[in-house]
């Protein structure tokens, strides 16, 4: 999984998640669920609890080396434990596996790039 950035029409930055295949073998029928959760910090003694909506996300094939976008991300959640989950096949056996990118992980300084989007972003193996 990945989180990256480009730049749009107008200059400013848009987010996505990204899904790469890294393998050498093609997964099939993957399904991607993501939420994000945590607490609303603004200062005061008790944070507010706040979550968002689970999404889900269906893709009936990612060929080797290859990638997909989940969905795009608002940097306005950053502060929220952003969690993917995703389950695959692979040559009929069903794999899944769980990423979590921790709260104010996606920052400027974490950015690296990944090679494989031709983007900059935080990649979480």
């Amino acid at each position: 999984m990945a989180v990256a950035r480009e730049k749009n029409t107008v200059g400013d930055f848009d987010w996505r998640v990204y899904l790469l295949n890294r393998n050498e073998v093609a997964l099939d029928n993957v399904f991607v669920t993501s939420k994000g959760y945590g607490a609303q910090t603004d200062g005061k003694a008790e944070d507010e609890p706040q979550k968002t909506s689970t999404l889900r996300h269906m893709f009936a094939r990612i060929e080797p080396q290859a990638f997909v976008i989940v969905e795009r991300i608002d940097p306005a959640v950053f502060h929220l434990y952003s969690e993917y989950w995703v389950s695959y096949y692979i040559e009929g056996q069903i794999y899944d596996k769980k990423f979590i990118f921790v709260p104010e992980s996606i920052t400027e300084d974490n950015l690296i790039p990944i090679a494989q989007i031709g983007l900059e972003g935080v990649l979480h193996d």
